[in-house]
């Protein structure tokens, strides 16, 4: 089987708990400082007490998930077998729901270990159309939340997401592609085109996950099932105009359209075409 024993007997080795609690530290900082990569986190642990060198804190950064935010050269190719799409939203008017949704993942630490939480999110409205928590970086979990999201009866006509491995699996595109959606993906390092998203994690870690403390997957499951149904609510009772539209229904069906202004799946295809080809033709969406 080409298997050696030493690899058969092996049982991985789960994060101690100094470990556990340094990730947490370290996420906490990130969400406060999402520039700052490994020397300048360790310097801060450092000032805290924490006995960590920098090679230990890039491998933790590594497993949760965590880049910092600065300018990058574009040099990477992407992996065997995987594709990359062009940044479809450039230039395009979004004037209301299911035009674009967008997908995350996010590391969540626990008392004990830790999951990875993703999400799918309407654009326009920023509501949580559904989530998906696993204790796995796998594009399971992502297909499992974009499948719950598409049960609603909705389509959205473009998905943007960044250009995790998970994101650009055969598998997660080919569930986007299937559906009729076109594919849109952010340029490496650009945390900003998903910045929407970005905001619902900083609000769910500070004002749920950092406080409640959850003890493990079942409890965080139930506790972020309430917070972002009382997040649902909130952004849904808030009264916003855009552009003459008024905030749509729950269904994203029958809002009122200012004149000239088009909503919702009424957006002419000509101009996704046009910013699908403003962004092949453009020379920073190749990478």
């Amino acid at each position: 089987m080409g298997l050696s024993r030493s690899g058969y007997y092996y049982e991985p080795v789960p994060e101690s708990e100094e470990n556990l609690a340094l990730m947490r530290r370290l996420d906490e900082l990130n969400l406060d400082h999402p520039v700052y990569g490994s020397r300048r986190l360790r310097a801060l642990l450092a000032r805290e007490g924490w006995a960590v060198n920098r090679k230990r804190v890039v491998r933790l950064l590594r497993q949760m998930g965590v880049e910092a935010v600065y300018p990058k050269r574009q040099l990477s190719q992407p992996g065997e077998g995987h594709r990359i799409y062009p940044y479809l939203l450039e230039g395009l008017e979004i004037t209301g729901p299911d035009q674009v949704w967008c997908s995350d993942i996010t590391y969540v630490p626990m008392a004990r270990g830790y999951m990875y939480l993703v999400a799918v999110m309407d654009w326009w409205s920023r509501y949580v159309l559904a989530w998906e928590l696993s204790n796995s970086m796998d594009s399971e979990f992502c297909i499992r939340a974009w499948n719950a999201a598409l049960a609603q009866g909705r389509t959205p006509l473009i998905a943007n997401t960044d250009q995790g491995s998970q994101f650009t699996s055969e598998a997660y595109l080919d569930a986007v592609e299937s559906a009729g959606v076109d594919v849109s993906m952010d340029g490496r390092g650009r945390w900003i085109d998903n910045r929407f998203i970005e905001r619902l994690w900083r609000s769910v870690k500070q004002e749920d996950i950092y406080v409640q403390d959850y003890g493990d997957g079942l409890t965080a499951q139930r506790g972020l099932a309430d917070t972002i149904r009382n997040d649902r609510t909130r952004r849904w009772n808030m009264p916003r105009r855009r552009n003459g539209i008024t905030r749509p229904s729950r269904t994203g069906r029958g809002q009122p359209r200012g004149d000239g202004n088009r909503a919702g799946r009424h957006v002419e295809r000509s101009d996704r075409n046009r910013a699908r080809a403003k962004a092949q033709s453009s020379p920073g969406c190749s990478f």
